[in-house]
C-alpha cells in the first residue's frame, strides 16, 4: 500500500507562488507516473502535471509556462510549483500515483488566491 502526503497549501494572493510536495511511503516514486490533479469548488478534479518514469513531464494549458515539476528520488517526493497564481487557481490539490494499475491519491492539500 502506498501513503501519500500532500503538503504546502495555504492562502497566497494573487501573483503568489506556491510550493507543494507529495511524500511517498511504500511505494518508490521514481518508478511510476505520478500526477497533480485539483479540484476547484463545484468543479470535475482535473490534471494540472505528471512526471513519469523517465522525467518527462506534461502541465495543463491552465498552468503552462508558470508550473515546475520535478521528483527528488532521494526524498522519495514529487514537488509541483506554481507560479503567478491566480484565484483560478484555489483549489484542493491532489497527488496521484498509477502503480501498474493501482490508484493512490492523497488526502490533498488546499490552496487559496485570494487577496
Amino acid at each position: 500500500q502506498v501513503h501519500l502526503v500532500e503538503s504546502g497549501g495555504g492562502w497566497v494572493q494573487p501573483g503568489g507562488s506556491r510550493r507543494l510536495s507529495c511524500a511517498a511511503s511504500g511505494g518508490f516514486l521514481g518508478f511510476y507516473t505520478t500526477t497533480w490533479y485539483r479540484q476547484a469548488p463545484g468543479k470535475q478534479r482535473e490534471v494540472v502535471s505528471s512526471i513519469t518514469r523517465g522525467g518527462d513531464k506534461d502541465y495543463a494549458d491552465s498552468v503552462k509556462g508558470r508550473s515546475y515539476i520535478s521528483r527528488d528520488n532521494a526524498q522519495n517526493t514529487v514537488t509541483l510549483q506554481i507560479n503567478n497564481l491566480t484565484p483560478e487557481d484555489t483549489a484542493i490539490y491532489y497527488c496521484h500515483l498509477n502503480r501498474n494499475g493501482e490508484i493512490f491519491w492523497g488526502q490533498g492539500t488546499q490552496v487559496t488566491v485570494s487577496s
